[in-house]
């Protein structure tokens, strides 16, 4: 498949992913995933199908784009005072985040119609920025921290893995938690 146009980020273009994510998520809602179609879609957004086969290809990677939108912050990390206090209210938020059914779902999209990479790949920026706000506070109040590499290895990788292949439902809160003492005490440089 040849690489999409770049999207214009107002105008008509706009408008139509507008339309069009509302349309999913209002459809998976009412009736699940089972029975959408692109088809089902694009009459609910009021735009043709080959509008969205031309603008996502599949409905796989609609489903895709809508899910890496869903799994965008939308404020930045709270400011607890500490990197120890950031972190784990970050880290709980997100383990709850992913451990959830909507959230594994989410993931699972975001992978499956995602055959370039470019859609996790926004995703782990998305988490990656998040990181290094609470790490460049740390900083400007004199604490020593970790990497933003090293939060996303050892707090962030672990998470999305219980979500994307464990059965059970983890203790999501007591997990996020044990895994940011864990960076916390074994990667940060002494002073």
């Amino acid at each position: 498949m040849s690489p999409r146009p770049a999207v214009r980020p107002g105008g008509r273009s706009a408008r139509v992913r507008q339309s069009v994510h509302t349309a999913v998520r209002e459809l998976l809602q009412e009736r699940g995933r089972d029975s959408l179609t692109v088809p089902l879609v694009a009459a609910r957004a009021g735009v043709t199908p080959s509008t969205v086969y031309r603008r996502w290809g599949t409905l796989r990677e609609l489903l895709s784009d809508v899910a890496v939108e869903r799994l965008r912050p939308g404020s930045p990390p709270e400011d607890l005072g500490s990197l120890r206090a950031d972190l784990e209210d970050w880290a709980t938020s997100f383990a709850q985040q992913t451990a959830s059914p909507a959230g594994q779902a989410r993931l699972r999209d975001t992978l499956a119609g995602d055959p370039d990479g470019s859609n996790s790949g926004r995703c782990a920026a998305y988490a990656a920025g998040q990181i290094e706000t609470i790490l460049s506070r740390a900083a400007a109040r004199g604490e020593h921290a970790p990497d933003a590499e090293a939060v996303l290895d050892h707090v962030v990788a672990p998470l999305v893995y219980r979500a994307l292949f464990r059965q059970e439902p983890p203790d999501a809160d007591g997990y996020a938690r044990s895994l940011v003492a864990t960076v916390l005490y074994r990667l940060i440089p002494l002073p």
